[in-house]
Parts: structure tokens; C-alpha cells; sequence
């Protein structure tokens, strides 16, 4: 079972009597068809352990339980999450622990001894229970009210629900005052089921949210240190790569070239002088490259006069048309400006380079005062993909060491569009 990052949702907490009627509708849903989930729970368990020693049939029922059993957890914690706002991460499955038919094992066996899944069980199992517990309730509710209003005009009672034939049987054709009472103290404790429900499961999920939280937040680090990581050893090659072909080259090229003037300076001092030129010229040439690769690793621009000023730059070194819309207000980190930057810087350089595009279109803005956010789309030929060790995935993992999102949209045809969601304050 695979693992994920994600984020939990942003939930609105109704406000009482919203809240109590919200939750008794959850609880007379769960009490209608909590029922089915039990049986099916029920017949793959039994059918598993019966079936085990024919050919070992009866673990393929036993792992589809194990996934049932998830289903159900996953539903229940966001259920109970989204219906008092609580806010508590999402049920994600146990990471991968190893390849093979062995690491799959260990990985279910992990995910049945999961703490927060036999947790989102024992919650649905009570809210079933308090669901059918209600049912009964509203049932008893209808028939007292119903009864009062019948008996009152002298009409007979023949609706007879769950605890109406007992009550009749003791105390034969009651008061109307009598019928009206239960039905009252049955819509009473419908009121009281519903907040039992909400005192049981709160303090159910409570119990595991603290650790949860802590879970989410250790799985968000490791995954930034992983991208920081990547991201770092794809720098690292490209770098190697321009010094490689372009710098140490050229370089090399300087060297002899003043080798030959100094052989040649006594005998041919006009030839010595025009090599000396041209290695002259191949030095500044070189120089400009060492300048743009130190531009490559931080631009000075981005670092004194902020992302606006850097992307400018950008855009008139470009040799394709870039239309530019950025509004930012204020700074946001280094770490934010530096990633949206390489991501913007990465995708024109891609744009001219592979995707034949005639025009790029930038966009940059600041949302809800906390969050850099950038679309770079070209007019180009599209099938942009990320390749393990290429600038897109250098771009992937950048963005996600400093903590954003990252989506590529580029069909065969085109546009290519890229979106990046980074904390300001990352």
C-alpha cells in the first residue's frame, strides 16, 4: 500500500442545533446501511478463514477484508473530521515496506496493526450501534406523537413500533398525555444519542489526531529532504555538464593557444600577437559563460531587487517573446523566490529548446498573502513529461523541497502549462 502526501481539508463546523441535526441524519444513514458494511465485513472473514487450506483461496478474501476494513476507517475519520470541523489528517495506508511478494506482506501486515484504522472501525462500530439505537428512537417519537393526536379525537391506535406493543400490552390504550410524553422523551433522547455520538467519536479520533498530525508533519519533512536531495544532485549534474562542454573547453582551447604564441613569439612576433588576441577573446568569452553559470546557481538580481526585477532580466535575455504579469506585493523568502524562479527560468529554457514555442506566457501572484504561485504556458508542440535526472524534474523536486505543489499539463499538440504553489515563508 502506497503512501502519499496530502493535506487535509478545510472544513466548516456547523453550529448547534445544525450540528444535532446533522449528526442524526449521519447516524440514521450508518444505522440504515452500517448493517450491509458489518455483514459484508462478516462473510469475508468467514469465507477467508473457511477457504484458507483449499490452495490458500481464503487469503485473497482475508487481504480484500484488510482493504474493506481501510475503506471503512478512511470513511469514518473523514466523516467524523468534516462533521465537527476537527481537522484531523486524513487516513493514509502504511508506507511501503519492501518489493516483492515479502514487502507486500509486511505492508498488509503493518496496515492491520495500524492504530488509527482499528480506531475509524471502533468509531463507524459505535455510530452504527447509536444509528440503529435512534432509528428506534424517531420510530417510538412518531408513534407517541401520532397516538396523542389519534387518541385525542377518539380514534383508535393501530401503529404499533418498536416499544408501542409492550407499553399497550401493560397498561392497555394509554392517555393521550401518555402517548405525547413518550413520544417527547423519545425525540429527547434522539437529542442525547446525537451528542453521545459526538462525545465518543471525538475523544475516538482525538486519540490518534496528536500522533497523526506528527505522522504528517515527520512524511512532509522526509519528503523535502528527499527533493532537497534530488533537486541538489540534478543541479549538481547540470553544472558538471555546462563546465564540461562549454567552459573547460574553451579554457583548454586558451591554454594552447598561448602555448603556440610563446613558441612562436621569438621567431613570428606578429603570429604570437594574434594568437595572444584570440586567446584574449576566448577568455572573455569564457568569463561570460562562468558569469551566466553563477547566474545559473543564484542570480545576484533575485537576491537584491526581488523576483519581479529577476524575471525581467529573464525575459530580455530570452530569445522567444515572454509576456510578463507579475504583481507581487512585498518579498517572500529566499527559499520561495529562488524555486519560482528556477522553475520559471527552467520551463523558457524548455520552451525554447524542445516545445518550438513562438511565445510564453508568465504569470506570477501572491495569494492570500502566503503563497508564491506561478503559470508558465507556451504556444509550443507539448509532451513536456518529467524524465528522472531532466530540468523538468529538477523543477519537481525544487518545488517540493521548498514545501509546494507542482502540475504539468502538456498534451500532444500543446499548450504546455505549468503551475507552482510555493509557502512564502518556506
Amino acid at each position: 500500500m502506497s503512501n502519499a502526501l496530502g493535506s487535509p481539508a478545510v472544513t466548516t463546523r456547523p453550529r448547534p442545533p445544525l450540528r444535532i441535526v446533522t449528526t442524526m441524519l449521519h447516524l440514521v444513514a450508518l444505522g440504515l446501511f452500517g448493517s450491509f458494511v458489518f455483514a459484508l465485513v462478516a462473510v469475508l472473514f468467514g469465507v477467508g478463514l473457511g477457504l484458507t487450506l483449499v490452495f490458500g483461496i481464503g487469503l485473497l478474501f482475508l487481504v480484500a477484508l484488510v482493504y474493506v476494513l481501510f475503506g471503512v476507517a478512511w470513511f469514518e475519520t473523514a466523516r467524523v473530521s468534516g462533521l465537527y470541523g476537527l481537522g484531523v489528517p486524513a487516513l493514509r495506508s502504511v508506507p511501503q515496506r519492501g518489493a516483492g511478494l515479502g514487502g507486500f506482506v509486511r505492508t498488509l501486515g503493518a496496515q492491520v496493526i495500524d492504530s488509527r484504522m482499528w480506531q475509524g472501525i471502533a468509531s463507524f462500530t459505535v455510530a452504527g450501534f447509536l444509528g440503529l439505537v435512534l432509528l428506534v428512537c424517531a420510530q417510538n417519537s412518531v408513534w407517541g406523537i401520532v397516538s396523542a393526536a389519534l387518541s385525542a379525537g377518539g380514534r383508535t391506535v393501530t401503529y404499533h413500533p418498536a416499544f408501542g406493543p409492550y407499553f399497550e400490552a401493560e397498561f392497555g390504550a394509554l392517555h393521550p398525555l401518555a402517548y405525547l410524553g413518550i413520544g417527547l422523551l423519545s425525540a429527547a433522547a434522539m437529542v442525547g444519542i446525537a451528542l453521545l455520538h459526538r462525545l465518543i467519536t471525538v475523544w475516538i479520533a482525538g486519540a490518534g489526531a496528536e500522533a497523526a498530525q506528527l505522522q504528517e508533519a515527520a512524511l512532509t519533512a522526509e519528503l523535502q529532504r528527499a527533493g532537497a536531495v534530488r533537486a541538489a544532485d540534478v543541479e549538481r549534474t547540470r553544472l558538471e555538464r555546462d563546465l564540461h562542454d562549454g567552459v573547460q573547453p574553451r579554457l583548454v582551447s586558451v591554454g594552447m593557444t598561448l602555448g603556440l604564441a610563446q613558441q612562436q613569439i621569438d621567431s613570428d612576433p606578429e603570429a604570437a600577437k594574434a594568437l595572444i588576441t584570440e586567446a584574449h577573446t576566448s577568455t572573455k568569452a569564457a568569463i561570460t559563460e562562468l558569469r551566466q553559470l553563477a547566474r545559473g546557481i543564484h542570480p545576484s538580481v533575485l537576491e537584491d531587487r526581488g523576483l519581479d526585477a529577476a524575471l525581467s532580466a529573464l525575459a530580455g535575455r530570452s530569445h522567444i517573446p515572454i509576456a510578463l504579469d507579475v504583481q507581487l506585493e512585498g518579498r517572500c523568502s529566499r527559499d520561495a523566490e529562488t524555486a519560482v524562479y528556477f522553475v520559471i527560468a527552467e520551463s523558457i529554457t524548455n520552451a525554447a529548446k524542445h516545445s518550438r514555442a513562438s511565445e510564453v506566457r508568465v504569470v506570477v501572484r501572491l495569494r492570500d498573502g502566503a503563497t508564491l504561485w506561478a503559470r508558465v504556458e507556451d504556444n509550443g508542440a507539448g509532451g513536456a513529461r518529467v524524465i528522472p535526472g531532466g530540468g523538468l524534474d529538477g523543477i519537481a523536486n525544487r518545488v517540493l523541497a521548498a514545501g509546494g505543489t507542482f502540475r504539468l499539463d502538456s498534451p500532444l499538440g500543446g499548450p504546455t502549462s505549468l503551475e507552482v504553489s510555493v509557502p512564502c515563508a518556506s
